[in-house]
């Protein structure tokens, strides 16, 4: 059965419909994939200013001479908005030898708190701080 010129340009204009059907579907899916890449990079360099504000926190206490406070907050602005530091400072508690407790050690634990997109995000470290008497 032979299709008359008529039926078969009517066939190719729906074979090129349905391509570029496909192509746009394609084209959509690519778009999806590259924003969905640009949000997680802007997630971790959110995340990587956390763990540097935090990391620098650290260092101020251990670079300070004298106990650390036994509780403080701090916030800090960034480009994605407020981060509180808490702080928190506790005698360890560790016992050496003998079962003595070890004087001067104390355990300090920051807390960064901050909110992404309205929802609630923390990450926390502690660390210990000994001062010698």
């Amino acid at each position: 059965m032979r299709l008359s010129r008529r039926a078969r340009h009517a066939f190719a204009l729906l074979e090129v419909m349905i391509g570029v059907t496909i192509f746009a579907v394609g084209v959509l899916a690519l778009g999806r994939a590259v924003e969905n890449c640009i949000n997680a990079v802007a997630l971790s360099e959110q995340e990587d200013r956390v763990r540097q504000i935090l990391a620098n926190r650290m260092a101020e206490i251990q670079a300070t001479p004298g106990f650390p406070d036994v509780t403080k907050e701090i916030k800090v602005e960034t480009g994605y908005g407020p981060v509180t530091i808490s702080q928190k400072a506790v005698a360890s508690g560790l016992r050496g030898d003998n079962d003595l407790e070890l004087g001067g050690m104390n355990l300090v634990t920051l807390t960064a708190a901050w909110r992404r997109s309205d929802v609630a995000q923390s990450r926390k470290i502690e660390f210990y701080v000994y001062r010698g008497g």
